[in-house]
Protein backbone atom coordinates (compact mmCIF):
# COMPACT_ATOMS: atom_id res chain seq x y z
CA UNK A 1 0.00 0.00 0.00
CA UNK A 2 1.31 3.37 -1.39
CA UNK A 3 1.52 6.24 1.70
CA UNK A 4 -1.19 7.97 -0.45
CA UNK A 5 -3.32 5.21 -0.22
CA UNK A 6 -2.47 4.30 3.54
CA UNK A 7 -3.38 8.18 4.11
CA UNK A 8 -6.83 7.59 2.75
CA UNK A 9 -7.26 5.20 4.99
CA UNK A 10 -6.43 6.96 7.61
CA UNK A 11 -8.71 9.91 7.55
CA UNK A 12 -11.67 7.30 6.11
CA UNK A 13 -10.98 5.72 9.51
CA UNK A 14 -11.12 9.34 11.75
CA UNK A 15 -14.20 10.30 10.06
CA UNK A 16 -15.50 6.78 11.14
CA UNK A 17 -14.51 7.65 14.25
CA UNK A 18 -16.19 11.21 14.48
CA UNK A 19 -19.55 9.06 13.27
CA UNK A 20 -19.34 6.86 15.95
CA UNK A 21 -19.15 9.26 18.56
CA UNK A 22 -22.44 10.88 16.64
CA UNK A 23 -23.75 7.67 16.26
CA UNK A 24 -23.69 7.09 19.80
CA UNK A 25 -25.13 10.59 21.20
CA UNK A 26 -28.29 10.26 18.33
CA UNK A 27 -28.26 6.48 19.99
CA UNK A 28 -28.84 7.49 23.32
CA UNK A 29 -31.69 10.19 22.31
CA UNK A 30 -33.55 7.91 20.40
CA UNK A 31 -33.77 5.20 23.53
CA UNK A 32 -34.41 8.17 25.32
CA UNK A 33 -37.60 8.77 23.68
CA UNK A 34 -39.20 5.22 25.66
CA UNK A 35 -36.92 4.83 28.20
CA UNK A 36 -36.52 6.52 31.21
CA UNK A 37 -32.59 6.44 32.77
CA UNK A 38 -30.83 2.96 32.34
CA UNK A 39 -28.18 5.26 30.80
CA UNK A 40 -25.35 2.69 31.88
CA UNK A 41 -26.89 -0.16 30.19
CA UNK A 42 -27.89 1.99 26.94
CA UNK A 43 -24.52 2.82 26.57
CA UNK A 44 -22.87 -0.91 27.93
CA UNK A 45 -25.49 -2.70 24.80
CA UNK A 46 -24.00 0.57 22.53
CA UNK A 47 -20.74 -1.07 23.13
CA UNK A 48 -21.71 -4.88 22.34
CA UNK A 49 -23.56 -3.84 19.07
CA UNK A 50 -20.14 -1.93 17.87
CA UNK A 51 -18.06 -4.76 19.21
CA UNK A 52 -20.66 -7.27 17.23
CA UNK A 53 -21.00 -9.65 20.80
CA UNK A 54 -24.34 -10.74 22.82
CA UNK A 55 -25.19 -9.61 25.81
CA UNK A 56 -27.35 -10.90 28.42
CA UNK A 57 -29.99 -8.61 30.33
CA UNK A 58 -30.68 -9.84 33.72
CA UNK A 59 -33.70 -7.68 35.71
CA UNK A 60 -36.93 -8.44 37.70
CA UNK A 61 -39.96 -8.44 35.21
CA UNK A 62 -41.87 -4.82 34.43
CA UNK A 63 -37.88 -3.13 34.16
CA UNK A 64 -38.43 -2.79 30.30
CA UNK A 65 -35.87 -5.01 28.92
CA UNK A 66 -37.97 -6.29 26.22
CA UNK A 67 -38.94 -2.60 25.00
CA UNK A 68 -35.32 -1.20 25.25
CA UNK A 69 -34.29 -4.22 22.93
CA UNK A 70 -37.14 -3.22 20.68
CA UNK A 71 -36.26 0.41 20.65
CA UNK A 72 -32.19 -0.31 19.70
CA UNK A 73 -33.50 -2.43 17.03
CA UNK A 74 -35.75 0.64 15.58
CA UNK A 75 -32.85 3.10 16.06
CA UNK A 76 -30.73 0.68 14.55
CA UNK A 77 -32.89 -0.15 11.64
CA UNK A 78 -32.26 -3.82 12.44
CA UNK A 79 -34.91 -6.84 11.50
CA UNK A 80 -35.74 -7.55 14.79
CA UNK A 81 -37.14 -11.10 16.10
CA UNK A 82 -38.76 -12.39 19.91
CA UNK A 83 -38.46 -15.86 20.76
CA UNK A 84 -40.42 -16.28 23.90
CA UNK A 85 -38.51 -19.08 25.91
CA UNK A 86 -40.66 -21.44 27.53
CA UNK A 87 -39.91 -25.36 28.61
CA UNK A 88 -42.07 -26.41 25.59
CA UNK A 89 -39.89 -24.79 23.18
CA UNK A 90 -37.89 -27.14 21.01
CA UNK A 91 -34.74 -26.36 18.80
CA UNK A 92 -36.55 -26.30 15.63
CA UNK A 93 -38.56 -24.03 16.72
CA UNK A 94 -35.93 -21.15 16.68
CA UNK A 95 -33.42 -22.68 14.03
CA UNK A 96 -36.14 -23.06 11.08
CA UNK A 97 -37.14 -27.11 10.02
CA UNK A 98 -37.78 -28.95 6.49
CA UNK A 99 -40.73 -29.03 4.90
CA UNK A 100 -42.01 -31.49 2.61
CA UNK A 101 -43.18 -29.39 -0.31
CA UNK A 102 -44.82 -30.65 -3.85
CA UNK A 103 -44.64 -29.69 -7.12
CA UNK A 104 -47.91 -29.22 -9.13
CA UNK A 105 -46.32 -29.95 -12.29
CA UNK A 106 -43.62 -32.52 -11.95
CA UNK A 107 -45.70 -34.21 -8.71
CA UNK A 108 -42.25 -34.33 -7.15
CA UNK A 109 -42.16 -33.91 -3.03
CA UNK A 110 -38.69 -32.12 -2.04
CA UNK A 111 -37.78 -30.63 1.36
CA UNK A 112 -37.72 -26.82 1.69
CA UNK A 113 -35.98 -25.31 4.83
CA UNK A 114 -38.04 -22.53 6.78
CA UNK A 115 -35.78 -20.47 8.83
CA UNK A 116 -37.03 -20.24 11.89
CA UNK A 117 -37.07 -16.51 14.15
CA UNK A 118 -32.92 -16.76 14.73
CA UNK A 119 -32.84 -15.43 11.07
CA UNK A 120 -32.81 -11.83 12.02
CA UNK A 121 -30.28 -9.21 13.19
CA UNK A 122 -31.59 -8.35 16.60
CA UNK A 123 -32.95 -11.55 18.25
CA UNK A 124 -34.36 -11.21 21.34
CA UNK A 125 -34.26 -14.21 23.54
CA UNK A 126 -36.52 -13.70 26.38
CA UNK A 127 -36.86 -15.52 29.88
CA UNK A 128 -33.58 -17.74 28.00
CA UNK A 129 -33.71 -19.79 31.35
CA UNK A 130 -36.83 -20.65 31.34
CA UNK A 131 -36.44 -23.50 28.65
CA UNK A 132 -34.19 -26.80 29.01
CA UNK A 133 -30.60 -27.06 27.84
CA UNK A 134 -30.99 -28.54 24.54
CA UNK A 135 -33.16 -25.91 23.12
CA UNK A 136 -30.62 -23.26 25.17
CA UNK A 137 -28.21 -24.85 22.68
CA UNK A 138 -29.85 -24.29 19.75
CA UNK A 139 -28.26 -21.09 20.12
CA UNK A 140 -24.59 -22.04 20.46
CA UNK A 141 -23.36 -21.87 17.00
CA UNK A 142 -25.73 -19.23 15.65
CA UNK A 143 -23.87 -17.21 18.69
CA UNK A 144 -20.53 -18.48 17.46
CA UNK A 145 -20.71 -19.22 14.25
CA UNK A 146 -23.49 -16.68 13.14
CA UNK A 147 -24.72 -19.57 10.81
CA UNK A 148 -27.23 -22.10 11.19
CA UNK A 149 -27.24 -26.04 10.13
CA UNK A 150 -29.86 -28.31 9.68
CA UNK A 151 -30.33 -31.55 8.00
CA UNK A 152 -26.57 -31.52 6.93
CA UNK A 153 -26.49 -27.58 5.05
CA UNK A 154 -25.25 -24.95 7.05
CA UNK A 155 -27.02 -21.32 6.04
CA UNK A 156 -25.32 -18.22 7.45
CA UNK A 157 -27.03 -15.56 9.17
CA UNK A 158 -27.44 -12.16 7.70
CA UNK A 159 -25.11 -9.69 8.97
CA UNK A 160 -24.99 -7.74 11.84
CA UNK A 161 -26.33 -10.80 14.25
CA UNK A 162 -26.44 -10.15 17.83
CA UNK A 163 -28.53 -12.44 21.01
CA UNK A 164 -29.50 -9.97 23.00
CA UNK A 165 -30.91 -12.28 26.21
CA UNK A 166 -33.01 -11.77 29.16
CA UNK A 167 -32.95 -13.62 32.57
CA UNK A 168 -35.39 -13.41 35.82
CA UNK A 169 -33.20 -13.11 39.05
CA UNK A 170 -36.19 -14.32 40.94
CA UNK A 171 -38.32 -17.59 40.26
CA UNK A 172 -35.87 -19.52 39.79
CA UNK A 173 -38.19 -22.56 40.47
CA UNK A 174 -39.02 -24.59 37.09
CA UNK A 175 -35.58 -23.07 35.47
CA UNK A 176 -32.84 -24.38 33.71
CA UNK A 177 -29.71 -22.64 34.26
CA UNK A 178 -27.24 -21.80 31.58
CA UNK A 179 -24.64 -24.26 31.02
CA UNK A 180 -21.01 -22.21 31.24
CA UNK A 181 -20.30 -22.42 27.54
CA UNK A 182 -23.52 -20.94 26.69
CA UNK A 183 -23.10 -18.24 29.06
CA UNK A 184 -19.47 -17.98 27.95
CA UNK A 185 -20.61 -16.85 24.21
CA UNK A 186 -22.37 -13.96 25.73
CA UNK A 187 -19.54 -10.48 25.78
CA UNK A 188 -21.65 -8.81 28.96
CA UNK A 189 -23.67 -9.50 31.34
CA UNK A 190 -25.56 -6.64 32.29
CA UNK A 191 -27.94 -6.19 35.26
CA UNK A 192 -31.04 -3.95 35.61
CA UNK A 193 -31.58 -2.13 38.76
CA UNK A 194 -35.44 -0.36 40.16
CA UNK A 195 -35.53 3.28 38.64
CA UNK A 196 -34.97 6.12 41.07
CA UNK A 197 -38.14 8.06 42.20
CA UNK A 198 -38.29 10.38 40.18
CA UNK A 199 -37.69 8.35 37.31
CA UNK A 200 -40.05 5.78 38.04
CA UNK A 201 -42.86 9.06 38.05
CA UNK A 202 -41.50 9.85 34.70
CA UNK A 203 -42.19 6.30 33.87
CA UNK A 204 -45.94 6.26 35.45
CA UNK A 205 -46.72 9.92 33.68
CA UNK A 206 -45.13 8.85 29.82
CA UNK A 207 -47.30 5.42 29.71
CA UNK A 208 -50.65 6.29 30.93
CA UNK A 209 -50.72 8.90 27.84
CA UNK A 210 -51.79 8.61 24.48
CA UNK A 211 -48.19 9.71 23.37
CA UNK A 212 -46.31 6.60 21.53
CA UNK A 213 -43.29 7.93 20.78
CA UNK A 214 -41.42 7.34 17.26
CA UNK A 215 -38.37 6.26 17.51
CA UNK A 216 -36.27 7.47 14.05
CA UNK A 217 -33.79 5.28 12.78
CA UNK A 218 -29.87 6.41 12.84
CA UNK A 219 -27.70 3.85 11.24
CA UNK A 220 -28.18 1.23 8.66
CA UNK A 221 -27.24 -1.99 8.62
CA UNK A 222 -24.41 -1.59 6.41
CA UNK A 223 -23.36 1.69 8.40
CA UNK A 224 -23.09 -0.65 11.65
CA UNK A 225 -20.57 -3.51 9.88
CA UNK A 226 -18.51 -0.45 8.62
CA UNK A 227 -18.46 0.98 12.16
CA UNK A 228 -17.39 -2.63 13.30
CA UNK A 229 -14.74 -2.91 11.42
CA UNK A 230 -13.35 0.42 12.29
CA UNK A 231 -13.45 -0.57 16.12
CA UNK A 232 -11.45 -3.75 15.21
CA UNK A 233 -8.89 -1.69 13.58
CA UNK A 234 -8.23 0.50 16.74
CA UNK A 235 -4.56 -0.27 18.03
CA UNK A 236 -4.79 -0.89 21.02
CA UNK A 237 -1.38 -0.58 22.71
CA UNK A 238 0.92 -3.77 24.05
CA UNK A 239 0.75 -2.41 27.86
CA UNK A 240 -3.20 -2.51 27.95
CA UNK A 241 -3.27 -5.64 26.20
CA UNK A 242 -1.14 -6.97 29.29
CA UNK A 243 -3.11 -5.02 31.00
CA UNK A 244 -6.29 -7.02 30.38
CA UNK A 245 -4.89 -10.56 30.19
CA UNK A 246 -3.57 -9.87 33.46
CA UNK A 247 -7.01 -9.00 35.14
CA UNK A 248 -8.27 -12.22 33.42
CA UNK A 249 -5.80 -14.33 34.54
CA UNK A 250 -6.59 -12.79 37.94
CA UNK A 251 -9.15 -14.04 38.23
CA UNK A 252 -7.99 -17.58 38.61
CA UNK A 253 -7.15 -19.17 41.83
CA UNK A 254 -3.16 -19.77 40.94
CA UNK A 255 0.01 -18.12 41.39
CA UNK A 256 -0.89 -15.06 39.31
CA UNK A 257 -4.58 -14.88 41.17
CA UNK A 258 -5.60 -11.29 43.05
CA UNK A 259 -5.72 -12.12 46.89
CA UNK A 260 -9.87 -11.78 46.92
CA UNK A 261 -9.75 -14.34 43.84
CA UNK A 262 -7.55 -17.10 46.09
CA UNK A 263 -10.18 -16.43 48.86
CA UNK A 264 -13.41 -16.57 47.65
CA UNK A 265 -13.13 -17.78 43.63
CA UNK A 266 -13.58 -21.63 42.44
CA UNK A 267 -13.40 -20.63 38.85
CA UNK A 268 -12.20 -18.00 37.25
CA UNK A 269 -12.41 -16.47 34.00
CA UNK A 270 -11.07 -18.34 29.95
CA UNK A 271 -9.61 -16.27 27.66
CA UNK A 272 -12.41 -14.84 26.25
CA UNK A 273 -12.68 -12.84 28.89
CA UNK A 274 -9.53 -11.16 28.16
CA UNK A 275 -10.53 -10.33 24.38
CA UNK A 276 -13.75 -8.86 25.33
CA UNK A 277 -11.90 -7.00 27.51
CA UNK A 278 -9.79 -5.77 24.95
CA UNK A 279 -12.75 -5.45 22.54
CA UNK A 280 -14.78 -3.43 24.34
CA UNK A 281 -12.58 -1.10 25.44
CA UNK A 282 -11.43 -0.37 22.15
CA UNK A 283 -15.49 0.13 21.56
CA UNK A 284 -15.90 2.45 24.44
CA UNK A 285 -13.11 4.42 22.90
CA UNK A 286 -14.93 4.65 19.68
CA UNK A 287 -18.03 5.70 21.15
CA UNK A 288 -16.49 8.89 23.00
CA UNK A 289 -14.49 9.49 19.32
CA UNK A 290 -11.03 8.46 21.01
CA UNK A 291 -8.55 6.63 18.84
CA UNK A 292 -6.91 4.61 21.43
CA UNK A 293 -8.70 3.17 24.12
CA UNK A 294 -7.45 3.39 27.97
CA UNK A 295 -6.80 1.42 31.10
CA UNK A 296 -10.00 3.31 31.96
CA UNK A 297 -11.95 1.69 29.59
CA UNK A 298 -11.09 -1.67 30.38
CA UNK A 299 -11.50 -1.19 33.95
CA UNK A 300 -15.27 0.22 33.16
CA UNK A 301 -16.49 -2.84 30.95
CA UNK A 302 -14.43 -5.23 33.21
CA UNK A 303 -17.46 -6.23 35.83
CA UNK A 304 -20.11 -6.99 32.74
CA UNK A 305 -17.29 -8.76 31.14
CA UNK A 306 -16.17 -10.91 33.79
CA UNK A 307 -19.75 -11.37 36.05
CA UNK A 308 -20.96 -14.17 34.26
CA UNK A 309 -17.74 -15.90 33.92
CA UNK A 310 -16.33 -16.17 37.65
CA UNK A 311 -17.77 -19.14 39.97
CA UNK A 312 -17.31 -18.51 43.68
CA UNK A 313 -16.57 -21.23 46.24
CA UNK A 314 -18.68 -21.90 49.37
CA UNK A 315 -16.31 -19.15 51.80
CA UNK A 316 -17.89 -16.12 49.02
CA UNK A 317 -21.31 -17.87 49.78
CA UNK A 318 -20.69 -18.09 53.95
CA UNK A 319 -19.18 -14.28 53.43
CA UNK A 320 -22.18 -13.25 51.24
CA UNK A 321 -20.23 -11.94 48.91
CA UNK A 322 -21.72 -11.49 45.14
CA UNK A 323 -20.15 -11.73 42.29
CA UNK A 324 -20.28 -8.58 41.09
CA UNK A 325 -18.68 -7.70 44.84
CA UNK A 326 -15.55 -9.99 44.22
CA UNK A 327 -15.06 -7.99 41.35
CA UNK A 328 -15.57 -5.11 42.53
CA UNK A 329 -12.76 -5.63 45.29
CA UNK A 330 -10.75 -6.93 42.89
CA UNK A 331 -10.66 -3.61 40.78
CA UNK A 332 -9.59 -2.01 43.55
CA UNK A 333 -6.69 -4.42 44.20
CA UNK A 334 -5.36 -3.64 41.00
CA UNK A 335 -6.04 0.54 40.70
CA UNK A 336 -2.02 0.49 41.01
CA UNK A 337 -1.46 -1.68 38.30
CA UNK A 338 -0.20 -0.38 34.88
Amino acid sequence: MTTSQQSAVLDRDLELLDRVAEVSGLMRAEVAKRIVGQNEVVDELLTALLANGHALLVGVPGLAKTMLVQTIADALDLKFSRIQFTPDLMPTDITGTEVIEEDRTTGRRVFRFVKGPIFANIVLADEINRTPPKTQAALLEAMQERAVTAAGDTYPLEQPFFVLATQNPIEQEGTYPLPEAQLDRFMLELPIYYPSREEEEEIAMRTTGEEEPEVLPVLTAAELIDLQHLVRRIPAPPSLVAFAVRLARSTRPGEEAASVSQQYVAWGAGPRASQYLVLGAKARAASRGAAIPSYDDIRAIAPAVLAHRLVLNFEAEADGRATRDVIRELLEETRNWS
